[in-house]
């Protein structure tokens, strides 16, 4: 057994700036664009280590165990994801259904204002709730590159959109993981939460367009941005508090595209506005010399996408994972030859690591750790229930159906591996770091340091500690795990509801989505804009911190102006 030490220096002051160092490196590496994204991770993976040894004391072997399961769930969890998300935009492409996509959305709105908000909040939205991780920026980025958006600023784009909806990402995963880490009620979390996003719902449409026009050009829009807005923010705040949790994305998400597309029936901006290079496609009309779309083309069209949509939803079912899981399990012990052994779980444990590691007081609250305190260290190695496989299933499904055989599907596969492999070197090396960060407690030395305030600015800055999570680890169920509890602790010693400053944290956390390493690669692998990491992270930054910090006034009110508003139950 080891125990995570949070003050290796004797002054919590250096202990933070050395915990410090390996995000500093890959972010100032990754900035500088002196190198590539892959050799910045490379190098802040290094620094990692060798601070966890010869500073923070961790043995040796659980450092290069905890770098190896970064790379294990990197590779099931993120790349397969991304592989199969790319895969499936390719084969839309190949077959010329992207195409027929672009028309259909071109005869809803040829602004490219409207397209962004539909594409990126709306649909992205959607994706984010059936999936999760880093599918909807990889699916919704591609999807806007394919409409003709200019890859970096569809990368851009995307990383904005990902954050309102993130907090009840995966079928409820990050809410559900919150409350189990806290021991708090799911529903009061959950209810919490829809009373600060909602005002983030809101501005985001806004805040979109506005990266791309004036703000006159922007407000030139403003029924369409206000009514999918509002609209995804009024459904979020009455489902996540008067009906459960799981479903809050999805529906809103359904409901904003919607009641966007029945808008677009009756109104239309008195000046669409397009890109200067559309200009020849605007002369020729919204179609161009094309045929008029069909019922028929449009829907096969966007057939990939449905299936799409369908199957990932299918697959984040919690009834459906356990009988995946199931059949998985059965399968290996019959290809093993021991289908008489008593079925195990396909999660088997990392047992240099699992349970091996006891996080400290500060974070847990008490002096001796109790088997909640232990990290866990559990390697998903089988694809099978993870949503990469359904996306991939969806991809495979459509080739199918639009025509394309085994051989073609094969080469367009064999294609994007081929681009995406500098992606894939970089998302190896940044989930290795991440992973020996938080397992060292690196991480944890990091968050500590936003506790040290008082009541009346802790609201902020525990909103921030849940940013920083998900700057660090690349996930809000990861920020929750990691500092969920510390947040309910704090907020006791210091008087505050429990309630809302663990919603805090989640809230907060999905501003620090658009910012974190991971996001930041997908969105240039799925663009094509590998190599221009570093100006896609300068590019989101302070959109990143500037609505973290709305998010954080909003929970400063509802700690010291209008309590009322924490759900208590």
């Amino acid at each position: 057994m080891w125990m995570q030490n949070y003050n290796p220096m004797n002054n919590w002051v250096l202990s933070t700036a050395v915990a410090a160092v390996p995000i500093v490196v890959l972010l100032g590496l990754l900035i500088s664009e002196k190198v590539g994204a892959w050799q910045s991770a490379l190098a802040g993976l290094l620094a990692a280590m060798g601070l966890a040894v010869f500073v923070f004391g961790m043995p040796a072997n659980m450092v290069m165990a905890a770098a190896g399961f970064g790379v294990v769930f990197a590779t099931f969890r993120i790349l397969w994801l991304i592989v199969a998300a790319v895969f499936l935009y390719d084969i839309a492409v190949k077959t010329g259904q992207f195409d027929v996509m672009k028309r259909s959305i071109a005869q809803l709105s040829g602004d490219r204002r409207l397209q962004a908000v539909l594409v990126a909040f709306s649909f992205g939205a959607f994706i984010e709730g059936a999936a999760g991780f880093g599918a909807p920026v990889a699916i919704s980025a591609a999807f806007l590159v394919g409409l003709g958006f200019r890859p970096f600023q569809a990368a851009v784009l995307c990383l904005i959109a990902n954050t309102a909806p993130v907090a009840w990402g995966s079928i409820g995963t990050p809410i559900r993981t919150l409350a189990t880490v806290t021991s708090l009620d799911v529903e009061a979390l959950s209810a919490t939460s829809g009373r600060i996003l909602p005002f983030m719902s809101l501005i985001i449409p806004f805040w979109l367009v506005r990266t791309m026009v004036s703000w006159r050009e922007t407000f030139a829009v403003w029924p369409a941005l206000l009514t999918m807005g509002g609209t995804f923010a009024v459904v979020q705040f009455a489902w996540s508090n008067y009906v459960s949790y799981e479903l809050v994305d999805l529906v809103s998400a359904v409901a904003s595209l919607l009641a966007g597309a029945a808008l677009l029936a009756v109104w239309r901006p008195k000046t669409e506005w397009r890109f200067p290079e559309d200009a020849e496609r605007d002369a020729a009309g919204p179609d161009g010399s094309h045929a008029a779309l069909t019922t028929a083309t449009v829907a096969k069209a966007w057939m990939p996408f449905v299936i799409l949509s369908m199957l990932v939803l299918i697959w984040g079912l919690p009834p459906v994972k356990s009988r995946l899981e199931r059949a998985t399990i059965v399968a290996i012990a019959t290809v093993t030859g021991r289908p008489s052994e008593p079925a195990k779980t396909v999660k088997p444990p990392l047992h240099t690591l699992h349970l091996k590691i006891a996080k400290g007081a500060a974070i847990t609250g008490h002096e001796t750790p109790t088997d909640k305190d232990l990290e866990k260290a559990e390697m998903d190695l089988v694809p099978l229930t993870s949503t990469g496989t359904a996306v991939f299933f969806a991809a495979v499904l459509s080739g199918l159906l639009l025509g394309l055989n085994p051989v073609q599907m094969a080469r367009i596969i064999s294609g994007t591996l081929r681009r995406l492999v500098p992606a894939m070197a970089a998302i190896l090396a940044m989930l290795a770091l991440g992973f020996v960060t938080k397992y060292s407690g690196m991480d944890a030395v990091l968050g500590l340091a936003f506790t040290r305030t008082g009541s009346t600015l802790y609201p902020i800055f525990g909103t921030l500690l849940g940013w920083l999570g998900v700057a660090l680890t690349g996930s809000d169920t990861s920020s929750n795990v990691l500092f969920g509890n510390l947040q309910t602790i704090t907020a006791r010693k210091l008087e505050l509801s429990p309630i809302l400053m663990a919603s805090a944290n989640t809230t907060g956390g999905v501003m620090g989505k658009m910012i974190d390493a991971q996001s930041i690669v997908v969105a240039a692998a799925a663009t094509g804009e590998g190599g221009r990491e570093g100006d896609i992270l300068r590019a989101v930054i302070w959109h990143s911190l500037a609505l973290a910090l709305m998010v954080g006034g909003i929970v400063w009110l509802y700690a010291h102006v209008f309590p009322g508003m924490v759900v208590t139950r």
